[in-house]
């Protein structure tokens, strides 16, 4: 699924790398935790978290993920957006619950590791 339907159907905000919404989307993950992301996120996966500092894209870069998802009202500060921009890493946003949007997205398909 590409993550412009995920954008549409989740009525997430698009914060930075607008460019990179036709990346399809292969699976997600959620985690708050930088090295736990790091040693199980796979590429392709929608991350949900909470963190909004530049290393988040450094992770998301490394692991080449389709996207950030940042839940519970987060915002990403300006070198995180800048970062993301440079980096084509979409950042989106969502006032839900981290809980909430990984069900969501569950919900249209998107699985974690099976």
């Amino acid at each position: 699924m590409k993550l412009t339907r995920i954008v549409e159907e989740l009525k997430l905000t698009v914060k930075a790398a607008q460019g990179g919404l036709d990346r399809e989307v292969r699976g997600g993950y959620a985690s708050d935790l930088l090295s736990d992301v790091m040693a199980n996120s796979r590429e392709g996966d929608i991350w949900v978290t909470i963190q909004g500092h530049p290393n988040i894209v450094a992770i998301a870069t490394l692991r080449d993920l389709a996207g950030i998802i940042l839940a519970n009202g987060r915002q990403p500060d300006a070198d995180t957006l800048q970062r993301a921009e440079e980096e084509g890493v979409p950042i989106l946003c969502s006032s839900l619950p981290t809980f909430e949007v990984v069900g969501r997205l569950y919900r249209l398909g998107i699985y974690g590791q099976g």
